[in-house]
């Protein structure tokens, strides 16, 4: 029966109709929210003026859905046609030689990032950003209100070198490589509990968008830089963090803060206070070397500053206000 269906449309056609926001709905369609992949991956690569569209996206693009609902909004940054999550950080340009027609199929605005070198490189600098961007790219997906939509292969870093159109192909380019699972564990592991994270925090899969209005004392969304309450919307930003405050199951407040640092450089941060009987305990923090990059979801550690907090440069951050464990 259609009313146990999940109605999915790619909202633009071969001909340019690009009908994103505005596609008939019909109360029962959700849409691949192309505004969100374009305005995550600038941000992530570190484009100016991406700040403002990018707070949109992370409440479910209200913009686009109001009145709607945020499931109507599958976020998503790669999906099936395109770069793989590892190739987004790895290469400027495609690479589609290897289809026959001169490189010249396939898109060409990608807003990928190669991080210093393109493609393959042994430089432990630049591959240990490409692992924290990928990383970054995780958390803001899977922090993000709306249905999150993770293409097969990105939780282990699997690349098509370079390839963004490998329809063509039958082989280990376009294969799921397995050995993949243990030789990225790391990223696998990251991604794992970022899922957990989202499934054990309703705050995050609430089907309405937040508005502001007051919970527990707190605006339900509000925004956030270097100083607390006080977002930089300017061109040249390239910070934002976002406090999200609503009530749990149990009746205890929730409140989480997300930050995300597209910067060269790292960040001092202020952090909101909480009320006196709640502390930050640290989920994920990309900066930091795994293990400790994230927690397992409900044994999230204290964090011992409840004040301020350094995010490290191109990093993300995601803290949980719960009460002390004894």
């Amino acid at each position: 029966m259609l009313q146990d269906c999940l109605l999915i449309a790619e909202a633009w056609d071969a001909g340019g109709l690009y009908q994103v926001g505005s596609f008939p709905n019909y109360r029962r369609w959700s849409e691949w929210n192309g505004r969100y992949r374009d305005t995550a991956r600038r941000f992530l690569k570190g484009d100016p003026g991406m700040v403002g569209d990018l707070a949109k996206r992370v409440v479910g693009s209200p913009d686009l859905y109001h009145g709607r609902g945020t499931h109507s909004s599958i976020n998503f940054l790669t999906c099936h046609d395109g770069f793989t999550l590892a190739d987004m950080v790895s290469y400027n340009d495609k690479h589609n030689e290897a289809n026959g027609e001169g490189n010249r199929d396939g898109a060409n605005d990608n807003n990928s990032w190669n991080g210093g070198a393109e493609g393959p490189t042994t430089d432990p600098e630049v591959l240990s950003l490409r692992n924290r961007q990928m990383k970054n790219a995780m958390v803001l997906l899977l922090t993000s209100q709306g249905v999150p939509m993770i293409l097969s292969g990105d939780e282990v870093g699997r690349s098509q070198q370079g390839n963004n159109n490998a329809y063509c192909h039958d082989s280990v380019l376009s294969w799921f490589d397995w050995s993949l699972v243990d030789q990225n564990g790391e990223l696998l592991r990251f991604v794992r509990n970022c899922i957990g994270f989202r499934l054990a925090t309703p705050l995050l899969r609430t089907r309405h968008h937040p508005r502001g209005a007051e919970v527990n004392g707190y605006p339900d969304v509000s925004w956030h830089g270097t100083r607390a309450w006080n977002a930089d919307w300017s061109e040249e930003s390239r910070l934002l963090a976002v406090l999200r405050s609503g009530e749990l199951a149990d009746g205890e407040a929730g409140f989480l803060y997300i930050a995300l640092n597209a910067h060269w450089a790292a960040n001092l941060l202020e952090l909101p206070i909480l009320p006196a009987d709640l502390r930050w305990h640290v989920f994920a923090n990309t900066s930091v070397a795994a293990p400790d990059d994230v927690a397992t979801p409900g044994l999230e550690p204290v964090l011992p500053d409840q004040s301020w907090i350094t995010i490290g440069p191109r990093a993300a951050l995601v803290l949980v206000g719960r009460r002390l464990t004894s």
